[in-house]
């Protein structure tokens, strides 16, 4: 066991609720620990946020310890919660008794729970050693515990299972998952008899829940090294377990300026991906996902298509030409198809109805080309496709599909294209831009409200995103009245 003082500029680091809530369990005459995220922000330099804290102190007596916060206990396992104010953000704190767990026949929860009554039977049966080293007092001190090498696994960028790995996934099949996305933040390596264990107990995953599963690939990619956790998934055999359709793109060759299989390519554009937003980078990896499905060779000669080709070079059984097969390559229609699987995927993973249609957006209109003899009204109908609150995030897909194709982030043609999508945001984009509306349709014709209101509005929206200079209230008046006629 290796233990040390904090040094002071640590120390300075522990927020003022943090101390009063050691000072309170100890007055009490309770031991109380750090641990988790709050112990690894300290080691990082970094301000301890929304902390855990394990105590020998049972739930009824934490709830008494703390009355002055207004504990609540929101779980069967002795967690106790409470609010607290740190330079004025509200943060969450969690205090949970000294335990430890037997039989997980549900590979996530323990069958059964008992209260612990030493530290060491606490820290044995967490996680990973990264998370079971504990900060306590000692002697007035604040000191840094750890009982499995953990301090030593995080100076060497390691996550270690605390014991047999095996062991550690069989009660919790998710931890997994957890594994990667802490390797994903820190930009750790995952030590190898767990990372092997990892393989070995992949189709455990299926005994989870699809949000449990769904909200850890999202901390995933969310994390600093989102490409690294999904290649981790694919290596493990996890994502076989929960979007195996990703791995239909592995070999699948590309023909044009793309040096990468699919599955490389979506892994590379998700590296590339300049949004922070995990949904925006589930979309960005997921763009391709329907080339597999969509995938033909064309003889360039004659245009004959073929659905399987195998052989390096290929000649064509209709004109005779031979060419190399690769240069053969189409995938049309993949983003219609990408779009259809990537619903089908987030619908299984019980995403909430808005993600859904975002990511199914993106997919779908990730191909749209652009030309400079582009009308200005053909570039709203591609804003009108995609969406006002979705058009900068359908920017950042094509910037990382661009640069997960080994191109520049962008080029002439990308800048003119975002130049006039600038120009035209704040142009009428729906009927309800319009100067006039259904009130006007009534009170100009004389008719109740009905069908032909919106028939009417639809007509006159046409007009106007075909030449805003129409958006003029005079003008649409006018139209309406010979509509009428």
């Amino acid at each position: 066991m290796y233990t040390r003082q904090l040094l002071p500029d640590e120390t300075a680091l522990i927020p003022d609720p943090l101390k009063k809530t050691f000072d309170e369990y100890r007055e009490a005459g309770y031991e109380i620990y750090l641990v988790g995220g709050g112990v690894r922000n300290l080691i990082l330099g970094k301000v301890p946020e929304n902390c855990d804290l394990t105590t020998n102190a049972t739930p009824e007596q934490s709830l008494e310890v703390l009355k002055m916060h207004s504990p609540f206990c929101n779980n069967d396992f002795g967690t106790v919660s409470f609010n607290v104010m740190v330079k004025g953000i509200e943060e969450l704190y969690e205090v949970t008794t000294y335990r430890s767990e037997k039989e997980y026949s549900d590979y996530r929860r323990p069958d059964n729970v008992s209260w612990g009554k030493t530290l060491d039977e606490d820290v044995t049966r967490r996680d990973f050693t990264i998370n079971a080293i504990v900060i306590g007092i000692k002697n007035k001190r604040f000191e840094l515990i750890d009982m499995v090498d953990g301090l030593m696994d995080f100076e060497n960028g390691l996550i270690r299972a605390v014991g047999d790995p095996r062991i550690r996934f069989n009660e919790d099949a998710l931890r997994m998952m957890r594994a990667i996305r802490f390797a994903a933040k820190l930009g750790f390596s995952i030590e190898e008899k767990t990372l092997i264990a990892m393989g070995e107990k992949a189709e455990l995953l299926e005994k989870i829940s699809k949000e449990r599963v769904r909200e850890e690939f999202l901390r995933i990619l969310g994390s600093n090294y989102p490409a690294d956790g999904v290649r981790l998934l694919v290596s493990t055999g996890l994502m076989d377990h929960f979007i195996p359709e990703v791995l239909e793109g592995r070999g699948v060759i590309q023909g044009g300026h793309h040096q990468l299989t699919v599955l490389d390519h979506m892994m590379e554009a998700l590296q590339e991906c300049p949004s922070t937003d995990p949904i925006v980078r589930f979309a960005t990896f997921a763009h391709d996902i329907g080339k597999p499905r969509s995938q033909r060779f064309k003889c360039r000669k004659c245009a004959k298509m073929y659905r399987d080709l195998a052989e390096e070079t290929t000649t064509c059984v209709n004109c005779g030409y031979t060419q190399p097969t690769k240069g053969m390559v189409t995938f049309y229609g993949h983003e219609v198809i990408g779009a259809r699987m990537v619903k089908e995927i987030t619908e299984r993973l019980k995403f909430n109805r808005k993600q859904i249609e975002k990511i199914e957006i993106l997919v779908r209109w990730h191909m749209f080309a652009y030309q400079p003899e582009m009308t200005d009204a053909a570039i709203r109908r591609l804003i009108r496709k995609v969406g006002k609150e979705n058009i900068n995030d359908m920017v950042m897909l094509r910037i990382a599909d661009r640069k997960g194709s080994g191109a520049k982030t962008t080029s002439w043609r990308f800048l003119e294209l975002q130049k006039r999508i600038g120009e035209q945001l704040f142009e009428p984009m729906e009927i309800n831009d319009m100067v006039v509306n259904g009130r006007d349709v009534m009170e100009v014709l004389g008719v109740s409200p009905g069908p032909i209101i919106g028939k009417v509005l639809k007509e006159l929206f046409d007009e106007v995103l075909e030449d805003t200079g129409k958006n003029d209230r005079e003008y649409l008046l006018k139209r309406i009245v010979e509509m009428g006629n």
